[in-house]
């Protein structure tokens, strides 16, 4: 027997870098917001005399031994069950390699969860978090799904209060950014940051989020089924949206510190956030566009699937692949997850 699941990737409503830890890690404050667009990831195992994991995938750029987060995943998760097992993993690659979208986290939860079922056990849920925390900084937010506030490197997350889902666009440019130097070079352009300005930047989005999520809004997934966008009828005569948390968020001036050094180095990026956020139509204006993560990969999201349409339209005249898709509210991403075969 084998299991599939969707592996879904997720984007960046805001980021920002404080200074590097002792432990190398930079501190970090996000809101984590998982869409619709995913891997599928095949698990097979059975109980054995010794572990044995193999991994093949669709896409020669993914490792296939053991520098997989999956992999990794795996292998962590049966050292800790004190089980042993053969287990192969298959990803079907839908998603960029290294493209700020979490596939490859995503990639590494997915495993968990599909091999706690092919084996019948599972995790303690404290576990689970700290096997995905140490696998890498984003696992952990794929154990919860919707929109996540990350701390921490990223991986100390809690649940937020979810909103309907939003008609999106991811561009997928042909260039390709590394974290690690986009993370030197911020350091170097911040040399002067202190510890108490460090600290005061995480608290400045953290303090965003509380207020957003912690006001009364207008509409909400308490009041609306999981797979409602928000749309043209949200939007008063003014253009303003009826406010959501993450529409109050956005408000608040949100933006992604990596769009400083990462737009510097790749000025077409900076031009593909343009295009994702401006059109000469003010109801096809962007609610909110940037970098995810260290990018490659950009986002805008629209108030409705024709102004997604018309942005993903002028990206594709551009020769820019543009991908368009919805977030994924949490109870939608745990509902979906799994693959019927």
């Amino acid at each position: 027997m084998s299991v599939t699941l969707r592996s879904f990737a997720k984007i960046n409503l805001g980021l920002a870098i404080g200074l590097a830890r002792p432990d190398g890690y930079h501190a970090l404050a996000t809101v984590y917001q998982t869409i619709a667009l995913h891997d599928l990831v095949t698990v097979t195992a059975r109980r054995a005399a010794t572990t044995r994991v193999t991994l093949i995938s669709n896409d020669e750029r993914v490792p296939t031994d053991a520098r997989n987060t999956a992999w990794k995943m795996v292998e962590r998760t049966l050292a800790v069950l004190d089980v042993a097992a053969e287990v192969a993993i298959h990803i079907e690659k839908r998603l960029p390699v290294q493209g700020g979208l979490g596939a490859g986290s995503a990639n590494a939860a997915a495993a968990l969860l599909g091999l706690e079922r092919e084996l019948g056990v599972s995790l303690s849920a404290d576990d689970r978090m700290r096997v995905a925390a140490e696998v890498g900084s984003d696992v952990p937010l794929f154990l919860v799904g919707g929109a996540v506030l990350g701390l921490g490197r990223g991986e100390v997350v809690s649940p937020l209060a979810d909103v309907p889902s939003m008609h999106c666009v991811v561009a997928v440019p042909e260039v390709g950014v590394s974290t690690p130097a986009a993370f030197r070079e911020w350091d170097a352009r911040h040399s002067a940051l202190t510890p108490a300005a460090s600290a005061d930047r995480l608290k400045r989005l953290s303090r965003s989020v509380s207020a957003a999520w912690g006001q009364p809004h207008s509409s909400g997934v308490s009041r609306a089924a999981p797979s409602e966008r928000i749309s043209e009828v949200d939007l008063d005569p003014q253009g303003d949206l009826a406010e959501t948390p993450l529409l109050a968020l956005v408000r608040t001036g949100i933006a992604n510190d990596f769009e400083e050094v990462v737009f510097a180095q790749y000025p077409s990026l900076a031009d593909i956030v343009r295009v994702l956020r401006a059109s000469s139509q003010p109801e096809d204006t962007a609610i909110y566009a940037a970098l995810s993560g260290s990018g490659s990969a950009l986002f805008g999201l629209y108030a409705s699937a024709g102004a997604a349409d018309r942005a993903a339209g002028r990206l594709r005249d551009r020769g820019v692949v543009a991908l368009r898709t919805e977030t994924l509210p949490r109870e939608q991403y745990w509902r979906t997850m799994w693959v019927e075969m």
